[in-house]
This record gives C-alpha cells, sequence and structure tokens, in this order.
C-alpha cells in the first residue's frame, strides 16, 4: 500500500514566452530554475520522493550543452544534459525527465533543479514546470 505524505508543485509559465523566459548562466554557474519543498512526516520509512521537471528551452545562439541537476538541499540525486540547437535549425525544445529520491529522512526538503550552459559562446533560455510528490511505500 502506498500512502501520500506530501506533494508540492511549481510553475513558471503555463506556455513558453520568450519575453518572460530567463537565459542559463555559463558554467560554472548554475541558474536555480525551480525549488519545491517536501514535507516527510517522522515515522514514515520507508518512502519515496518522485520529481517531475518539464522544461521549455529555446536556443537563441549556438549550441548550447546544458546539464539538468536535481538537488536536495546540497545534496545531488540526479543529473542528465542535453544539447540545444538554435538558428538555422531546430531551436524550440521541451526537455522532461524523472528522478527518484528513497527513504529522505524526516524532515522539510528543498528539491532544487538546477541548469548550467557548459558551451561557449552560447545562449539558451527557458521556462520551467516542477512537482514533486512524496509517498510511504511498503515495509
Amino acid at each position: 500500500m502506498v500512502r501520500i505524505l506530501d506533494k508540492a508543485a511549481v510553475q513558471s509559465l503555463s506556455r513558453f514566452n520568450p519575453a518572460k523566459s530567463f537565459t542559463i548562466r555559463r558554467s560554472p554557474s548554475k541558474s536555480g530554475i525551480a525549488t519545491i519543498p517536501i514535507r516527510i512526516p517522522a515515522k514514515s520509512q520507508p518512502n519515496r520522493v518522485d520529481l517531475v521537471a518539464t522544461i521549455g528551452v529555446r536556443g537563441i545562439k549556438g549550441i548550447g550543452q546544458i546539464p539538468f541537476r536535481v538537488f536536495r538541499g546540497d545534496t545531488e540525486i540526479f543529473n542528465t544534459q542535453q544539447g540545444i540547437e538554435s538558428k538555422g535549425s531546430e531551436q524550440n525544445y521541451v526537455v522532461t525527465f524523472q528522478a527518484e529520491d528513497r527513504n529522505v529522512k524526516a524532515g522539510t526538503h528543498a528539491y532544487i533543479v538546477t541548469a548550467e550552459n557548459v558551451a561557449a559562446n552560447t545562449r539558451v533560455d527557458v521556462a520551467i514546470s516542477f512537482s514533486g510528490l512524496a509517498v510511504k511505500t511498503r515495509n
């Protein structure tokens, strides 16, 4: 049996609007693009937190290489990377990924999605939807 412990979501934009998007910073700087709090009550082991991010991405200049990372506080729990082309080719993308965090300790935890652009002389803009669901799983 699975019991819901908490849920949270953030949606910065309901659709991609270039006028309201923001630019991913050049590595080694990271852009924190979404944060959600998830509360794990005491005595709720075992558990898992299911996280889903959907990111609207637009290539503005060159071919960007964007590592996306998910952190629980300061601990990285997931990462992936996406190449983003710009003018003269594909320009608009939707990047979706999901991550799972198991047996999280009791307390309120900030889950953060970050992005950075590791390709020089490129520009990539984003908008994001990020959600999390914490559930108690079977013993």
